[in-house]
């Protein structure tokens, strides 16, 4: 089996990333930063993002796995103390394969020139450096609303317990093949009205968002943000392609809600 490993930078990641490197080749596992079938990552959440990322071209053929060197992640569910555990788990036995939805994100120009698509993992996010977006926002070819706001914020299941959470969005199970759309501050008056509550979408509805007014546009796809203007539609739905994650171990979902949100010492 070939592999590659990702680390956060630090020297305690660093140091867990150069033990894991010498013991698998040991086991003789093959350090592969091309075309792995196993990434390990070495951080936190953002790492494991990172790691996608880079090798979001071969979703089909390569899993993840991570260990956090910080706070406990939905992703990174590894500690360091289980080191040696964990790779003898890689070197010796077949791991099992979860697979969780990923969110497709189309930025489509007026100016005729090709599209930008994107794949993520958590969350895309649409904001202006110039006041107010205002968009009108299409549900599977019919006009739902006109938004008004700050902007909105598109995530995955996986991805809701991330910034979606802190908007005011609902977790939802990663088995659930379905994105979430939720508002930023939208402004209700007699001009604009929206629905002021997260929309759930199945894989086969898309989400068309047009445009109003003349503004550059912050997208932000997991934690990479770039400018775009001239933009002629914004278009998110389930993406085809799904993220696969290596698994020694149950690590159920609401254990990591748990485990995260909720203090058991408060009375």
């Amino acid at each position: 089996m070939k592999f590659a490993i990702q680390s956060r930078g630090d020297s305690t990641s660093n140091e867990i990333c150069t033990k894991i490197k010498n013991y698998l080749t040991e086991f003789n596992l093959e350090l592969n930063e091309e075309t792995p079938d196993l990434v390990i990552s070495v951080g936190g959440d953002g790492t494991l993002l990172e790691a996608f990322h880079t090798y979001v071209h071969r979703l089909k053929h390569t899993a993840f796995i991570g260990i956090h060197t910080g706070h406990l992640g939905f992703y990174a569910d590894w500690q360091p103390k289980e080191l040696e555990k964990l790779i003898i788990e890689i070197a010796r036995t077949p791991f099992q394969v979860v697979e969780y939805p990923l969110l497709e994100i189309k930025i489509i120009p007026n100016d005729g020139e090709k599209e930008h698509r994107f794949l993520a993992l958590n969350e895309s996010s649409v904001k202006t450096p110039e006041g107010s977006v205002v968009f009108d926002v299409e549900i599977k070819g019919e006009h739902f609303e006109t938004f008004r706001g700050d902007g909105l914020c598109i995530s995955t299941p996986s991805g809701s317990t991330a910034y979606n959470k802190a908007l005011g969005g609902a977790i939802i199970h990663p088995s659930l093949e379905a994105i979430q759309i939720t508002e930023m501050a939208s402004i209700n008056n007699r001009v604009f009205r929206t629905v002021g509550s997260p929309l759930i979408l199945p894989k086969h509805h898309t989400c068309i968002l047009r445009p109003l007014n003349e503004r550059s546009f912050l997208i932000t796809v997991d934690h990479i943000t770039k400018e775009y203007k001239d933009v002629k539609t914004i278009e998110c739905r389930v993406a085809k392609e799904k993220v696969k994650f290596a698994r020694f171990r149950p690590f159920p979902f609401w254990k990591r809600v748990h485990d995260s949100f909720i203090d058991d010492n408060q009375a």
